[in-house]
């Protein structure tokens, strides 16, 4: 087993490799003067089962194309199975035709993960579950909401309400909720135009409740920071925001900081900027031993779906 590390988030792959009580692979990751991306393994994979960890994010765009450069080096260097562990799967949000004329993305980055040579996919919280289903290859699917939920234990809050942000991650939400025990609450939402999120009103009751607002990612925080105004006008008492994946793009530090969240728990999928994580609004919680102990049974060819539970 050899795990290596593209440039988006490097310490995640430490803090696995860590876990695993191995050393990253040795590889030489660099650019031509155009900005090309120049790659090479400076060590012999021959047979091996070789791990290479990319997120897609922050720059999905130059880290994908990283990621299909390396798939296609170990491919062409006899690597015996190659897994791409993606934290953060780039590209599923269009994972359907919801109107004529538009891409599937997600179905393109299995397209061109298969091509570029991954025999396997490991991933946290997709979008979608049925991304899974436009792969040939098997995807294992992890889940942070084994991580979140126990760090919200020790918090030991009193009257605790899950929201979902919207009603397409209610079955997230509930999900999570039963996890913690704790009844749900759904904020119906409406979107205008992409990225624009307006708040209609609260299902449910989170009068006088510690809520905790629960999604697989926060964007451009538009629809979150509406969901804590509407919680707030409902009468929530203290109010808390999870995440899988904090993308947290243009505006997003701004409207939290600017909001009446308490704080936010978010993971390690995505390497947080100087400007987040200086911010204390946010608080990071590793995955790095869940995914490597799914990288450790892939290997052994034991169960990884007990990791769910």
């Amino acid at each position: 087993m050899k795990v290596f590390s593209g440039s988006s988030n490097p310490e995640l792959a430490q803090k696995i490799a860590s876990y695993l009580k191995i050393e990253l692979g040795r590889c030489v990751l660099t650019r031509f003067a155009d900005g090309e991306i120049r790659f090479y393994i400076d060590e012999n994979v021959r047979g091996e089962d070789v791990f290479v960890v990319q997120s897609g994010a922050p720059d999905g765009n130059f880290h994908l194309m990283e990621l299909f450069v390396m798939l296609d080096a170990f491919k062409r260097a006899s690597a015996g199975r190659i897994t791409a562990v993606i934290p953060y799967f780039a590209y599923a949000r269009q994972d359907w035709k919801d109107r004529p004329r538009v891409p599937i993305s997600a179905r393109l980055m299995a397209d061109l993960l298969e091509t570029a040579g991954a025999n396997r996919v490991l991933t946290m919280d997709l979008h979608s579950p049925q991304i899974q289903g436009f792969f040939s290859i098997p995807v294992d699917n992890l889940m942070a909401a084994p991580v979140i939920a126990a760090h919200i234990r020790k918090l030991s809050l009193e009257n605790l309400t899950i929201v979902s942000p919207d009603a397409g991650g209610v079955a997230r939400a509930r999900v999570f909720a039963k996890r913690l025990d704790a009844p749900l609450a759904i904020i119906d939402k409406r979107r205008p135009a992409p990225n624009v999120a307006q708040v209609l009103h609260v299902i449910g009751d989170v009068r006088d409740q510690n809520v905790v607002l629960f999604d697989d990612m926060v964007d451009t925080a538009g629809t979150l920071t509406l969901g804590v105004e509407a919680l707030k006008e409902a009468g929530a008492k203290r109010i808390f925001a999870a995440c899988t994946h904090p993308v947290l793009s243009g505006p997003a530090v701004e409207r939290i900081e600017n909001s009446a969240l308490e704080k936010v728990f978010v993971t390690d999928t995505i390497r947080l900027n100087d400007k987040t994580s200086n911010s204390d609004r946010f608080e990071v919680l590793s995955v790095a031993e869940l995914f490597g102990e799914a990288i450790k049974r892939i290997n052994e060819g034991s169960s990884v779906s007990s990791l769910f539970i």
